[in-house]
């Protein structure tokens, strides 16, 4: 039965199993078991069946990692507001392959910064990338 049924069947089930968790939050069970084990999210074992309590789940999702929030030296990695992007959003911004981003900041088309294990893009950056390279129009001579 799923912890929604359950819930609007009055039931005051307020755990779940590594399977409904998973389900849940859209993973693995094995992601489920790793974040147990990594003590990330609280569980308890009933002889030989992991039960979460919805409270914890939700607390988890709180505190999930997740690339948005990575920080560097205090700072926010990507933040939009200050014209910071990853490899990925300038690849989305641009409507053109990840690879392709990565191979214009190797060959010098446009700038990058590492910030720890990060590649990180600045708005201007992008900008005269794609006025420069990807605007560009060629002569027919």
């Amino acid at each position: 039965m799923d912890i929604q049924e359950n819930l609007a069947q009055g039931n005051d089930t307020k755990v779940v199993s590594i399977t409904e968790a998973a389900r849940i939050n859209n993973v693995t069970r094995q992601a489920i078991y790793v974040a147990i084990k990594q003590k990330k999210l609280k569980a308890t074992k009933n002889a030989t069946r992991w039960t979460i309590h919805l409270d914890d789940l939700n607390e988890y999702r709180k505190n999930k990692y997740s690339r948005t929030k990575s920080m560097f030296n205090g700072e926010l990695l990507f933040d939009s507001h200050k014209g910071f992007f990853s490899i990925n959003q300038v690849a989305k911004m641009l409507n053109i392959p990840a690879q392709k981003v990565y191979y214009a900041t190797r060959i010098g088309l446009m700038k990058a910064h590492r910030k720890g294990a990060a590649w990180v893009v600045h708005s201007d950056d992008v900008k005269s990338y794609q006025e420069n390279y990807l605007n560009r129009t060629t002569k027919v001579v």
